[in-house]
């Protein structure tokens, strides 16, 4: 007897009520595809993981810290089912059956009314691959379509006018066939995913992510890419929020080489570039120092990056020959602070300051004190290259007041310098439309 297909189908969920029961690892890789397609999306859980709180933190995400009760479902589309309790799950499932919402069980796949399929995305297509409950196959047949199309072994459409050839293998066999793919790796890769945007990580990594048996994630990685992965991948939290909870780097250290001495292929996935105040070298150190192999896959980083999507170059010529990018992880006063911010403040060129939103005040002071001119152009970008970017526009004797009034919070990059105000300046070249 033939089983039951599933009907894979695409929901709009923009402005739409999703009920997302639990806040672990699952959660943390279901929510950014959620919160990429517009959805009202509402968290319940006692206790989430940390990337989990910063999406709530940030507004992304409601969260009812809570445990879950029935009537939690009411008015959702769609609900997910991922509690650490099989006994909550099942009861969401009973409470969504009764209300007609779809559901997914992440414990049970069979017992939900949906499954979530293996999704990929390339340049605005998004597809899926359902394989009946076996997840690693449609896994593995994702992976081989998404790295078909970015090499362009797989054509998005054929010739106009062109029907594919009778009897010619199709690109889904074909990708199956390619999936088999080189054996596993050893040791660890450093990663860098880039400013956040999940299309600006390397070619390179994006690969040695797809073949990964744990990833240790930060909160400033790329997010998205962690729906992409095969469900048997092993997702570690290393999450370092701002001024929150951390985890310490003696800890994550430990993890990858304990997870790599016992025949693993970990992928350290990090935002930006990992030597661009990533602390990574620190990481390359202590598994060096345990005989771990580690190959080094550099990424965009944030501090060049982000300036960019907004118009904002940090050099342009005839305005500055000099860029210096700046850690604000201490205080200008602070004994530990390795910054001559005398010298800063006598330069013309661009400052990048980095982790710098909590003692914004304190830095625009000590550039004002040393020699900058108040007038100086200062660009704040929040949330570069993701959905909820925004732009700040000041002069540095006010982008403090300016920045707290506008509720401004990291990530954000600052860009202090005559360049801050090019963008205007392009905007202003911009022929007009009649």
């Amino acid at each position: 007897m033939r089983a039951e297909q599933h009907y894979l189908s695409g929901l709009d969920l923009a402005g739409r009520l999703v009920v997302v029961v639990g806040g672990g690892a699952v959660a943390q890789r279901r929510l950014p595809r959620l919160i990429a397609a517009g959805a009202a999306v509402e968290v319940i859980a006692p206790d989430v993981s940390a990337v989990v709180q910063g999406m709530a933190e940030a507004g992304e995400i409601g969260w009812r810290r809570r445990r879950y009760s029935d009537g939690d479902l009411d008015g959702a589309w769609y609900a997910i089912a991922c509690a650490s309790d099989p006994a909550v799950n099942a009861a969401v499932g009973a409470e969504a059956q009764r209300r007609r919402v779809f559901c997914v069980r992440a414990d049970v796949a069979t017992e939900g009314s949906a499954v979530t399929p293996a999704v990929g995305s390339y340049e605005g297509l998004v597809f899926g691959v359902l394989a009946g409950g076996e997840h690693r196959r449609s896994a593995t047949v994702r992976d081989a379509m998404l790295g078909a199309l970015r090499e362009g072994t797989v054509s998005e459409a054929p010739p106009a006018g062109e029907a594919p050839s009778e009897g010619a293998p199709s690109d889904v066999a074909a990708a199956e066939g390619a999936a088999a793919g080189p054996p596993a790796l050893p040791g660890i890769a450093l990663v860098g995913g880039g400013p956040g945007d999940p299309e600006l990580i390397t070619v390179r990594g994006r690969r040695l992510l797809a073949r990964a048996d744990v990833v240790v994630v930060d909160r400033l990685a790329p997010r998205e890419l962690l729906d992409e992965l095969a469900p048997h991948v092993e997702v570690i939290d290393a999450a370092k929020i701002p001024y929150g909870r951390a985890a310490s780097q003696d800890v994550i250290n430990e993890t990858l080489i304990e997870r790599a001495r016992a025949g693993k292929f970990v992928v350290r996935l990090k935002g930006g570039d990992p030597y661009v105040f990533g602390r990574g070298f620190e990481e390359v150190l202590a598994c060096a120092e345990a005989g771990v192999p580690v190959t080094m896959v550099p990424g965009i980083t944030s501090a060049f990056a982000v300036p960019a999507v907004v118009d904002v170059p940090v050099t342009h010529r005839g305005v500055t020959h000099e860029v210096v990018v700046v850690s604000g992880h201490v205080a200008p006063d602070d004994e530990r602070c390795l910054v001559d911010w005398a010298a800063l403040g006598q330069l013309r060129g661009t400052i990048v300051l980095m982790m710098g939103v909590e003692r914004l005040a304190q830095f625009a002071e000590a550039l004002l004190k040393h020699g900058r001119d108040a007038g100086t152009p200062v660009a704040v970008i929040q949330d570069g290259t993701m959905h909820a970017q925004r732009v700040l526009r000041s002069t540095l004797d006010t982008v403090a007041a300016d920045a707290e009034a506008h509720g401004v919070r990291p990530p954000a990059v600052i860009v202090i310098g005559q360049v801050a105000a090019l963008a205007e300046q392009a905007q202003r070249a911009q022929p007009t439309r009649e």
